[in-house]
């Protein structure tokens, strides 16, 4: 590294790439204070000295948001880097010590906060010197934070095929149509085309769920009629008890107490979780017996084929294949 350079890296502080990184990942200073524990002047100088020390402008207004520069992205991406770097050094030097300690990075659609957390449990309790960080996003925003590489893994049900990745399916994930449990055809069996008329409710475009269930529907030749689009599943549980229409979403969503904590990967009708009648009453919700549903989908684990994975991200995928080899799973 020249001279003049590493004189000028020298320069920046600790504190200094902190407020920046928060200020980057939040494009918010007063969040990235709030974050930081620190006071929304203490960041802005901090923002300040390091441009001055960089040389470049690193943000921009745009209205009342900030945006990063194109230098500012450029820093961004060495930030996380360097972060990535001393993460697998710590994990490396673990390792050689025989222990399995560092942090794992996860991220999570939505639907999958139903499960993901019985599924990190015994990890974590097995593994009590890792520290577990867990987003959990809709697809589009899983997809944003795979692009971007803040996370060791990421679990979906569509990953994007235009992201060079590695992926492990461990788990079958039935998606079912669910309707008031007052709803006419609720305990018949009954044609897709049955349902022509009614109001169909759907998770927001992009979501994973409604990917399949739009896939699903154009490979019957069948067209919904979509009233509504809602950003969560609870949202969309409560509006289809209230009678405001039909949906799709996946059984474990419906029934999360069913989640039987062994991961199947064979994608037959007899992977679909089994019914809890009673459990739906009260929710006011019943599951449709529909022809072709319901749609069998496999949950994945994700991570980028080009970013080196931590020894705790290779550790919690051997626990996972381990978890599927397991009898009755």
């Amino acid at each position: 590294m020249p001279a003049l350079t590493l004189a000028r890296f020298q320069r920046i502080t600790p504190q200094q790439l902190r407020a920046f990184e928060a200020t980057a990942r939040l494009l918010s200073v007063t969040k990235a204070a709030q974050e930081l524990y620190v006071s929304q002047p203490t960041v802005s100088v901090q923002l300040r000295e390091l441009a001055v020390t960089t040389g470049q402008r690193l943000f921009e207004t745009t209205g009342r948001q900030i945006r990063l520069t194109q230098a500012g992205e450029e820093l961004y991406k060495a930030v996380r880097e360097v972060a990535a770097c001393w993460q697998r050094f710590e994990s490396r030097i673990a390792e050689i010590n025989g222990l399995v300690s560092g942090r794992l990075r996860i991220a999570a659609v939505t639907t999958a906060e139903y499960f993901v957390p019985d599924l990190l449990g015994p990890f974590s309790a097995a593994h009590q010197g890792v520290e577990i960080e867990l987003a959990i996003e809709n697809r589009d925003r899983i997809v944003g934070r795979l692009t971007q590489g803040m996370d060791d893994l990421a679990v979906m049900m569509m990953p994007p095929d235009d992201l060079p990745l590695d992926r492990m399916q461990f788990q079958v994930n039935p998606l079912v149509i669910i309707a008031s449990s007052k709803h006419a055809l609720v305990n018949k069996t009954i044609e897709l085309s049955d349902l022509s008329n009614e109001r169909w409710l759907m998770r927001e475009p992009g979501s994973g769920t409604r990917m399949a269930a739009e896939q699903h529907f154009t490979e019957q030749g069948f067209k919904p009629n979509v009233v509504m689009s809602l950003g969560s599943n609870e949202a969309i549980k409560h509006s289809v008890a209230a009678g405001l229409g039909i949906a799709v979403l996946s059984q474990l969503a419906v029934q999360p107490a069913l989640w039987s904590g062994s991961y199947s990967t064979t994608v037959t009708a007899q992977n679909t979780l089994p019914s809890d009648a009673g459990a739906l009453l009260q929710a006011g919700l019943g599951i449709m017996q529909v022809k072709d549903f319901p749609i069998l989908r496999h949950w994945s684990v994700v991570w980028r084929k080009d970013n080196p994975l931590s020894a705790t991200a290779r550790h919690f995928l051997d626990y996972l294949q381990a978890s599927q080899a397991q009898p009755n799973s």
